[in-house]
């Protein structure tokens, strides 16, 4: 029989872990935190360990919480009674009730407002929801899955969410990784989802210059925007072989398009768009040397290795650049910190030290 992990695509060692750990979680009924970007299958991951639980037989019922008007949240979580505000004509049960027995997910948990947060609390210490106007509590037994793309460490530090529900949500961390760092997996992804949008039993083919393209893009839309990509594809060009060569710029992502979407695609690394520089910086203080990776996309800013004439302070000088590419780092991903440590190749506790020391808002 197969079950929803199954439909978790890939063969590498990320994913592998992610399968046992979905199996080894599903069988408990304690509460689960997903982490990871957008579009890396967080909603998939949550149906997995629901249909894999001894819940799978009630329902599975996803709230998607920065999708619904803050003041109808409390409504759609707790439901209302009839008349308990205006345009209530009529009882309405809640999510909770309906996860009753089942699983609850809540999705984009990070964007739930601070005065819910206390509420949902409440109801997750007491298995009790009180529905809006009612003055009965209803008991409920529904697992939590919740899910966010936002740094809650840095929402807690800035106070917009709550420190206790984050402990309660995360008793097993779940993170998924982002499609850059499992790029092996994207052939199979890509076969997948040809096989999927085949159009009159005829599928649709990649030549070898267009997966190559695809398999180095860096995906910042994640698997979200490679199934996007690919039923494109298969919509314009239903069950005959693509060439990258033949494409329009404007169906391919611009990190493809430019490097010669109608026209042949080539992907020199001695190109400046397409090279690494590795900069290696030895700490001249009691710190043990640290070697940091900057991956350069596009045109990156040239560094003067010029000595000075009357010399310089290497410790300092050195520091002053480690703080400029941390900075631009957060600038680039929008303040992300675990996104910021990817890019900079940082574990993202060591990021934090950084940020801290050099006294750098996100």
């Amino acid at each position: 029989m197969s079950t929803t992990s199954d439909m978790i695509i890939g063969s590498s060692r990320a994913i592998n872990e992610l399968r046992a750990l979905i199996s080894q979680a599903a069988s408990s009924d304690a509460s689960v935190l997903i982490l990871g970007e957008s579009g890396t299958g967080k909603e998939l991951v949550a149906r997995a360990l629901h249909t894999e639980s001894n819940r799978a037989a009630s329902n599975f019922v996803p709230v998607n919480c920065g999708a619904i008007p803050h003041e109808l949240l409390e409504s759609e979580l707790f439901g209302h009674k009839r008349g308990a505000f205006t345009g209530a004509i009529a009882d309405r049960t809640g999510r909770f009730q309906l996860a009753h027995n089942g699983t609850l997910f809540l999705d984009e948990i990070g964007d739930m407002p601070t005065e819910m947060q206390v509420k949902l609390l409440r109801v997750l210490q007491e298995q009790k929801v009180d529905p809006v106007g009612s003055t009965k509590s209803i008991d409920v037994n529904a697992r939590i899955i919740a899910a966010t793309h936002r740094n809650l460490d840095s929402y807690i530090q800035a106070g917009d969410f709550r420190e206790d529900l984050y402990y309660r949500l995360n008793v097993i961390p779940i993170i998924l990784p982002s499609l850059r760092e499992r790029q092996e997996d994207i052939p199979e992804l890509i076969q997948f989802y040809l096989k999927k949008h085949t159009q009159d039993g005829q599928m649709s083919s990649f030549d070898g210059a267009l997966m190559d393209a695809l398999c180095k893009y860096r995906w910042p839309g994640n698997i979200r925007e490679l199934v996007n990509l690919v039923h494109r594809l298969c919509c314009f060009f239903p069950g005959q072989p693509v060439r990258l060569a033949q494409i329009p710029a404007p169906l391919l992502p611009r990190g493809i398009a430019e490097f010669g979407a109608g026209g042949a695609i080539s992907f020199d690394r001695s190109s400046p768009q397409q090279s690494e520089l590795d900069l290696t910086i030895f700490d001249v203080g009691d710190n043990p040397v640290e070697e940091i990776i900057i991956r350069a996309q596009g045109s990156a800013p040239a560094l003067d290795a010029t000595l000075p004439f009357d010399g310089l302070n290497l410790k300092n000088h050195l520091a002053e650049i480690e703080k400029q590419l941390i900075v631009d780092a957060l600038s680039k991903c929008d303040g992300n910190v675990s996104q910021s440590a990817r890019l900079l190749n940082l574990q993202r506790t060591t990021l934090i030290e950084k940020i801290n020391k050099y006294e750098i808002q996100p």
